[in-house]
């Protein structure tokens, strides 16, 4: 007779923990993906013993991630914003703090449509999100923004094929459009917010086992990890209405460096540098100007 859940998670747990700073929780989400169950089902049924081939698999999984590959790539999938969504080697796998970026785009979003109902013929919300990876940001704003249209941007085709299932899995085919290319030149018109979670990080200060499987597309900042945001920022002005916002994801060293980026390029605009939970720099807002609503729609 194989080992018991029970067992096999006490043995995974401990080979688990020189790598992870989470080992219960990945032998669980491992196990339960060997079983094909519900990670709740897994905590539920300590005492049940998985068949042979099913306890091989689980065994090989845990000596994979042993050493250092993402549970996300492992079982195929990640929760971001409450969604499940598919992630694969071609896309960065979704942080938790990126859920911020997501919570203060939506209040701008929000903002831009109570404005919006005080005039009849302004144009549909539209988002661009820029670098879209596995789409989660995109679907997480198409989700709870039923009125907007999301533009979700990629250089990687492989990353943009990810993201297209993702969209199809949540039934957003039509309200939020693929595109693939360099930043912002894909856009076919100006958005009322751009959101991006851009690469920032200085490569070779990178752990090891997230180079080793993360794509470097989505990393590499440059060499101070400004440098994606400068090309970004070089073509803000001409792709964000008057009225609209932008809102980048950054370092936690980076929130004075960055804001100043944002204020050379968008003068008009008002920016705050938001933080996370932790109370680290995690979220530059830039709103910017235009006149109130009632004197001049979007897009005029």
């Amino acid at each position: 007779m194989t080992a018991s859940i029970a067992e096999l998670l006490r043995e995974a747990t401990a080979r688990l923990q020189a790598t992870s700073q989470t080992p219960r929780l990945d032998a669980e989400l491992l196990l339960a993906h060997a079983l094909n169950w519900p990670r709740a089902r897994v905590l539920a049924e300590r005492q049940y013993h998985p068949s042979s081939e099913q306890a091989a698999t689980f065994a090989a999984l845990v000596a994979r991630r042993s050493q250092g590959e993402p549970v996300a790539y492992l079982i195929g999938r990640r929760e971001f914003y409450g969604l499940d969504l598919e992630v694969t080697p071609a896309t960065l796998v979704p942080r938790p703090e990126t859920e911020l970026l997501v919570e203060l785009a939506l209040a701008e979003a929000r903002r831009l449509l109570l404005a919006r109902g005080q005039v009849t013929d302004w144009p549909a919300l539209t988002l661009a999100d820029i670098g879209t990876g596995s789409g989660a940001i995109a679907v997480a704003l198409a989700t709870h923004l039923p009125e907007a249209l999301v533009y979700a941007v990629d250089l990687s085709a492989e990353a943009l094929a990810v993201a297209g299932r993702n969209i199809a899995r949540h039934g957003l085919q039509g309200r939020v459009r693929l595109l693939h290319g360099d930043l912002l030149a894909p856009l076919p018109e100006p958005v009322d917010l751009i959101v991006s979670n851009p690469p920032y990080t200085v490569y070779a200060e990178i752990a090891p086992d997230v180079r080793a499987y993360e794509p470097r597309l989505a990393l590499d900042g440059g060499p101070n990890g400004t440098a994606v945001y400068r090309r970004l920022l070089a073509t803000v002005p001409a792709a964000l209405r008057p009225h609209g916002a932008l809102l980048l994801e950054i370092g936690a060293w980076q929130g004075h460096t960055v804001a100043e980026l944002v204020r050379a390029a968008l003068p008009d605009a008002e920016v705050q540098v938001h933080q996370d939970l932790a109370g680290r720099d995690r979220v530059v807002v830039a709103r910017r100007a235009g006149r109130q609503a009632a004197e001049r729609p979007i897009g005029v």
